[in-house]
């Protein structure tokens, strides 16, 4: 017997051992993989030398953003490596604005050459600006090449700018019209017997439909298809525009597809053709060709420069020129706003506010641009962000925000004290509403024979505990606290946009505007870029010589190794995904439509969240 007891005792031992060994493997080969990545981060590289003549390729990767998500450093090390032909996920708006004005003034580039075929999901607005960058591109003489396989809509639009567009035999152009489609959870939660306690104010304040309901309200359909109309007739207009088409051509292209197809056999290439939405059917190898024969002087192929080498070899825009010059502060606001610190990507009330206050405290920052691209979040931090905004115009100096894709909900929050609001005509803003929602789960234990059970002093003892139902007592506070909260709202914008309270609340109620419309009822006051937002923000300052300085928080070691982690995480689960089109899109509206409506780390559960947005 005490053999057997020493055996089992030596067995457990060793086995002990071992996992401490696997362990310090797995925990020093990851330090080892981040020193690694830190070493290859500042690894000069080499110089590339740009010949006469070049074509510059715009590589447009994955959805376009204001603000890139944390870097790439596991992608950047190791996807080569492993021969994984993985996209970007993100690309930065202002990086390719940098490529192609650059290369505009650029003698060495002759040609720019558009790669869409990874590009995904981009506001309108924000393919406007990029439209606008390649008319200037082209008013220098240059041309601009569009050559894909197939074209998305999105993709589509930045193609229409091209001088000659071309499209492989076998694909063709997708232009179907723009929609709002969400999935909805109703059903599965009553079979789940989840008990969803909502609260809101505001008839069109849609955010927590999924959840109690199976299908789009009739009030949200009726606000979606105003907004959608006006995004639509821009897309449509400017595609006409470009491709010397009418408008009428793209209507009768998408709204009768099936009759179109049929004179041309079901060729969807030929389709494109014949409607005037692409300049010639050409294979991979007649495009390449094309290229060659631009610079007739250029001995053998086109020489191609890569958009990411040659960002390298710029100065990015925005960094502030010398220390003792005036300056207009940019601050970018992308992606939910949440409680705390947050990384890129992501607007957290305590990181945002603190580079608020740097600007206040900044003695060469005279003015402020707060460009928000964001559909809301939490209400707590919205408040947070404005109170420093609120203390920035108490030190004189003026504040401009510049509306991106979208602005609403707790973006509007954040914009209302804005001395001057700047959108473009397909930003979605508004959505001036406020809800929260409590889950409880009382009966989904109850079907698993699980009960829970107690008693406390009051009737609000046991607090948001989610395994009971709400206390009436408790639901009755939490309604009036957000009754609280959206008069609080109502009255923000009121003060701010200088209108009365009750003509706030025609507003409100959760409606979403486009951008032109929202200029006309007073919730922006001019319709423009980031840089004629920057350039408000100067005059207001007085400014007449400045530069324009991107405003971020310092990146610690720490933030740094996590960051690595985290896109350690992506890079893997980038690999495993779907690599079917439409599964993979499902997939990213999936995970686009949860990550809005997930968040619940609100202190009080109060949420100022906008949770539509365009579907291409």
């Amino acid at each position: 017997m005490k053999n057997i007891i020493l055996f089992i005792v030596n067995l457990f031992k060793y086995i002990g051992k071992f996992f401490t060994f696997i362990r310090n493997v797995l925990f020093n080969g990851l330090l080892l993989l981040a020193a690694a990545a830190i070493i290859f981060a500042f690894v000069p590289r080499e110089v590339q030398q740009i010949p006469i003549g070049a074509v510059l390729r715009l590589d447009i990767s994955g959805d376009i953003v204001e603000e890139k998500k944390l870097l790439g450093s596991f992608e950047r090390l190791f996807g080569e490596s492993l021969n994984m032909d993985v996209p970007e996920p993100e690309t930065a708006l202002q990086d390719i604005l940098d490529v192609i004005d650059n290369g505009a003034a650029d003698d060495r580039i002759a040609v720019l050459l558009l790669n869409l075929k990874d590009m995904s999901h981009a506001g309108l607005n924000q393919l406007q600006t990029i439209g606008e960058a390649l008319e200037r591109f082209k008013e220098t003489g240059k041309s601009v090449i569009a050559a894909e396989d197939y074209y998305t809509q999105a993709q589509y639009y930045l193609a229409a700018y091209a001088t000659k567009i071309m499209v492989n035999p076998m694909g063709g152009v997708d232009i179907h019209g723009f929609g709002v489609y969400h999935l909805y959870f109703k059903d599965a939660l009553d079979t789940l017997k989840v008990n969803y306690n909502v609260f809101k104010v505001g008839t069109y304040k849609s955010a927590l439909e999924p959840f109690t309901r199976n299908s789009m309200s009739q009030a949200d359909q009726q606000q979606n298809t105003v907004w959608l109309s006006a995004l639509w007739q821009v897309y449509t207009n400017d595609i006409a525009r470009q491709r010397h088409i009418s408008p009428e051509a793209i209507e009768h292209y998408t709204g009768n597809i099936a009759a179109a197809l049929h004179s041309t056999g079901g060729n969807t290439a030929q389709l494109a053709l014949a409607t005037g939405l692409v300049d010639q059917i050409a294979t991979r190898q007649e495009a390449a060709a094309y290229l060659d024969s631009l610079n007739p002087k250029a001995a053998g192929p086109a020489k191609i420069l890569a958009s990411a080498d040659y960002l390298n070899l710029l100065t990015p825009s925005y960094q502030g020129g010398n220390t003792e010059q005036s300056k207009v502060g940019l601050i970018i606001a992308e992606g939910a706003i949440l409680p705390g610190k947050q990384p890129p990507g992501m607007i957290g009330g305590d990181s945002l506010a603190q580079l608020i206050k740097n600007a206040r405290e900044s003695t060469p920052v005279k003015a402020l641009v707060l460009r928000i691209n964001s559909g809301g979040g939490s209400a707590f931090a919205s408040e947070v962000i404005r109170q420093e905004l609120l203390e920035l115009k108490k030190s004189g100096k003026p504040i401009v925000v510049s509306m991106g894709a979208v602005a609403a909900s707790g973006g509007y929050w954040i914009a209302a004290d804005a001395d001057e609001i700047w959108a473009s005509p397909a930003t979605i803003t508004g959505s001036i509403g406020i809800f929260g929602a409590i889950p409880t789960f009382e009966n989904t234990l109850a079907a698993l024979g699980v009960y829970r059970d107690g008693l406390g002093t009051t009737p609000l003892a046991a607090g948001l505990d989610i395994t009971q139902p709400l206390p009436e007592p408790l639901k009755n506070a939490i309604q009036q606290t957000i009754d609280y909260n959206y008069d609080q709202f109502l009255q923000i914008v009121a003060s701010g946009r200088n209108m009365s309270k009750r003509k706030v609340a025609e507003l409100a109620e959760g409606r979403v505007y486009d951008g032109q419309t929202a200029q006309t009822l007073g919730l922006v006051d001019n319709l423009g870029s980031l840089d004629e937002a920057i350039d408000a923000a100067a005059q207001l300052a007085n400014l007449q010589e400045y530069a324009t300085e991107y405003i971020r928080l310092p990146e610690s070691i720490k933030d740094q190794f996590l960051q690595f982690l985290t896109t350690g995480q992506a890079f893997l689960a980038n690999i495993q995904g779907s690599q079917i089109p439409a599964v993979a899109q499902f997939q990213k509206t999936v995970t686009r439509q949860l990550a809005q409506i997930l968040p619940v780390d609100d202190p009080r559960g109060v949420y100022a969240q906008c949770l539509e947005y365009l579907s291409w």
